[in-house]
């Protein structure tokens, strides 16, 4: 899968630059190569997780959640951090260093992958798995027999709701501070020193995942997130004209390494408890299952914004502002938007309020309960 995952981006490195240019003319290429790679790093991701429960052993299953933080993370910052530094044309004029093309990352990429699987094929593994090969039939119908069991059902919908009290934040404050300003270059900074912190975090939780509590570190975590949401909700009603001062640059980063702390706290943590409840006949897939549930989204219907026009000095009011379509529309017709109600604020004053209520008198209490819950409960083999 990893081979086939190189020899694609490699394909498509070859015309990268052409697809950056002229997106509309290649949009049936686009979405066939990019749904194709999707769909096999998504098989893959589930093979590594099922590989991840017999690789470790039962004490060391809470480890398997750093491995994938710290993987998660290094190649978030490469592939964000590193590459969009290294592809700006002002960030290589200032430095005075070649500029790192799409197409020669991509390369990179597909080489690393091609040098990493062939790297595990000769690696021998300490111990062989027992377990019959599963037909895909039988796969489905073990995980909808999974479905079925109570306790499982009770997480899924824990995880629903889990991410609501913080979701306007981490959805829309730093889209929010560039709105009002904040430069991409310091943005970048930021992640930078916020990088080593997150590595720091995933082993944190892994350690403190281990023993009869493996959803302390989750559970904890909870309040941190919410005072950091509420936080950034008040960094960017406060956010100062540009450029910013060093001492609300160095508060900026302050927040952003917290919230990224508690985050893969959580993160790290809840994907301990997966790791030691999830069956081992079918772990990866049980894993990606319960992975689904924890990354919902939301949409704004309380931002109002208009296009305004000036016409012969008469101000004309058209189109809505909202969306990106709107915001381009309004654009090409020479006018600009004005906000009157920022639904930001809104929605994120209406998910802290949720977030709280929903921790104190159902996410804990419930977690708890969950992680109370024999190993062998969450089963069907």
């Amino acid at each position: 899968m990893q081979l086939i995952i190189g020899t694609l981006m490699l394909v498509i490195s070859l015309n990268a630059e052409e697809y950056m240019d002229n997106p509309s003319k290649h949009i049936y290429s686009l979405s066939i190569a990019f749904t194709a790679l999707v769909t096999l790093s998504a098989t893959q991701d589930i093979a590594v997780d099922g590989w991840a429960l017999t690789l470790l052993s039962h004490e060391n299953l809470p480890y398997a959640s750093t491995c994938q933080t710290i993987g998660l993370n290094t190649g978030y910052f490469a592939s964000f951090t590193v590459f969009l530094a290294l592809n700006s044309e002002s960030f290589v004029l200032k430095w005075g260093i070649p500029r790192l093309m799409l197409s020669t990352y991509m390369q990179f990429c597909s080489a690393l992958s091609f040098c990493v699987t062939i790297w595990l094929l000769f690696v021998k593994e300490d111990k062989e798995s027992d377990d019959e090969d599963l037909s895909i039939k039988r796969v489905y119908v073990t995980m909808w027999n999974i479905c079925k069991l109570k306790h499982v059902q009770t997480l899924c919908i824990l995880h629903l709701f889990a991410k609501i009290g913080w979701a306007a934040s981490d959805a829309v404050s730093q889209l929010k501070m560039v709105e009002k300003g904040l430069g991409r270059e310091d943005l970048a900074i930021a992640v930078l020193i916020d990088f080593p912190f997150q590595m720091f975090a995933g082993w944190i939780a892994g350690r403190w995942s281990r023993g009869n509590r493996p959803l302390r570190p989750w559970m904890i975590a909870f309040w941190p997130r919410l005072i950091l949401a509420l936080f950034a909700t008040l960094i960017v009603y406060w956010f100062p004209k540009p450029p910013i001062s060093m001492g609300f640059f160095v508060l900026l980063i302050f927040q952003t390494v917290l919230g990224s702390f508690a985050g893969t706290i959580q993160f790290g943590g809840i994907s301990a408890f997966h790791t030691r409840i999830a069956d081992p006949v079918v772990g990866g897939t049980y894993m990606t299952l319960l992975a689904t549930f924890t990354n919902l989204g939301g949409v704004d219907f309380f931002t109002v914004a208009t296009c305004q026009i000036q016409e012969q000095g008469l101000e004309v009011k058209a189109a809505e502002c909202v969306s990106d379509h709107g915001k381009i529309a309004c654009e090409n017709l020479g006018g600009q938007c004005v906000t009157e109600r920022d639904g930001y604020y809104i929605v994120s004053a209406v998910c802290l309020g949720i977030g709280v209520l929903s921790v104190i008198f159902h996410m804990i209490p419930t977690a708890r309960k969950l992680q109370a819950v024999p190993a062998s409960k969450w089963r069907v083999s």
